[in-house]
């Protein structure tokens, strides 16, 4: 849920704009003009931070600190004031404010103070929840506000508190680790370590003491123990992402493994009794590549307790403007830029675009276009997009495999034979690809 943030301004312009931009970070705003409004918003609303003018009509803002040591209230207080009134403001942070800020507002040092004084009410009201690395995931992810990712995430908290074993369904881009992450944090394994796989890109021959670690001098190139990631991840969530790509032999042991809950190191002579909960991805359809032979039907049943499918970002339309303002703010910090936003062109054209290769491709769009842009707003040149990528565009994601060859050859010849191109437009990812090509026999 967005933290709540209530802002006591007499000047509506400027109390106006201040709320629209923090909107636009994700926090829930509440305004009023004066002291007595103040009081009466915080005896009706639940709020996390107060951010207040100093002078106001009916007081100032020293005012709410009172409120604050009568009722006993913990809500850190931020005061805004001009620059001839700042050792008030000192005085004011002697008496229970928690900082202040002077106008003209700097929006990128008021939101670190925000950001810091909810932090630490939420640090003293609620150890347990910080500790579980809840804030982590919400601050480096949003989730979306769409219809369809409503529903996956209230499906996600149905299934995380379970044991039951998870598959998560959708094309490159979407964000799946995150999602298994999530149940992972609102599991009873939260405590446990959490340990990602990706299973395209273990080499046939490894994969074994991947999984399973090796005792040293078991095969050439084995110096020294290794610690397998079912081990790592005892009591915990094991992700395998793609798991696809794994080969047959691979996939005959990890069904042992989680059959027995025992695993034994290359090399070893005893085993080991593991407890994991295994969340898989993956991008293909994993039924078609049971009638190919190619993925074990007793391994699927295994991993496929509780299925989520991961919608596209072409699905979810409500949502682009929400992960490309989030993109924005994540690439102005790292990139020291101070962009505002998008304008009108430029918004069009993201919210027109395909987006075959989904969340990832917006954020990589939005952070070339945050280094680029010369003016405050990012715009439709900025973005670089290309006009054939627009919704419509004869290429789509893999779902058919009648015309699967046939999108795999469009593709190439779209992007001029450019694989990691190609799989971005086919919402797949290049190891994908190359099995494609090679089952296909395309060179």
């Amino acid at each position: 849920m967005a933290n709540s943030i209530l802002i006591v301004e007499d000047d509506l312009t400027f109390a106006t704009m201040l709320k629209t931009w923090l909107c636009r970070k994700g926090f829930q705003v509440h305004t009023c003009g004066g002291v007595a409004s103040a009081c009466k918003e915080l005896k009706d609303n639940d709020i996390d931070l107060i951010l207040s003018d100093l002078r106001l009509p009916d007081g100032d803002g020293t005012a709410i600190l009172d409120w604050k040591r009568e009722t006993g209230s913990g809500v850190p207080v931020i005061i805004m004031t001009s620059y001839a009134d700042i050792q008030s403001a000192v005085n004011a942070m002697k008496n229970g404010a928690f900082d202040y800020v002077s106008k003209p507002v700097r929006p990128d040092e008021l939101l670190k103070k925000i950001e810091e004084a909810i932090k630490s009410h939420s640090s003293q009201r609620n150890n347990v929840k910080e500790q579980s690395g809840s804030v982590y995931l919400e601050n480096s992810y949003m989730e979306g506000k769409s219809e369809l990712a409503r529903q996956m995430y209230n499906y996600v908290s149905l299934v995380a508190p379970t044991p039951m074993a998870v598959l998560i369904n959708g094309a490159s881009g979407t964000g799946k680790e995150y999602v298994a992450k999530r149940i992972h944090m609102q599991s009873k394994r939260s405590h446990k370590p959490f340990v990602a796989i990706d299973c395209g890109s273990i080499p046939k021959e490894l994969a074994a003491s991947e999984f399973f670690g090796h005792v040293k001098g078991s095969f050439t190139g084995a110096i020294t123990d290794k610690t397998g990631a079912f081990v790592e991840a005892d009591g915990g969530t094991l992700f395998l992402d793609e798991v696809g790509n794994l080969g047959y032999d691979v996939q005959v042991q990890l069904l042992r493994a989680l059959q027995e809950r025992r695993i034994r190191p290359v090399g070893a002579t005893k085993e080991i009794e593991v407890d994991v909960r295994v969340v898989c991805a993956t991008n293909e359809n994993l039924l078609e590549a049971i009638e190919n032979g190619t993925f074990r039907e007793d391994l699927y049943h295994r991993i496929n307790e509780f299925t989520l499918r991961m919608p596209s970002l072409q699905e979810r339309r409500d949502d682009i403007m929400l992960f490309a303002n989030f993109f924005l703010d994540r690439a102005n910090r790292e990139l020291g830029r101070e962009l505002i936003g998008f304008d009108a062109d430029a918004a069009m054209l993201l919210q027109n675009y395909s987006w075959p290769g989904n969340l990832r491709q917006l954020k990589n769009v939005v952070n070339r276009a945050t280094l680029l842009a010369q003016g405050s707003f990012i715009t439709a040149s900025d973005l670089d997009l290309p006009v054939s990528g627009t919704v419509g565009a004869s290429v789509q994601p893999l779902y058919d495999k009648d015309d699967e060859k046939k999108r795999i050859l469009d593709a190439l010849q779209h992007t001029g034979n450019n694989k990691s191109k190609a799989a971005a437009l086919l919402g797949i990812d290049r190891k994908t690809l190359y099995n494609k090509l090679k089952q296909y026999g395309v060179e």
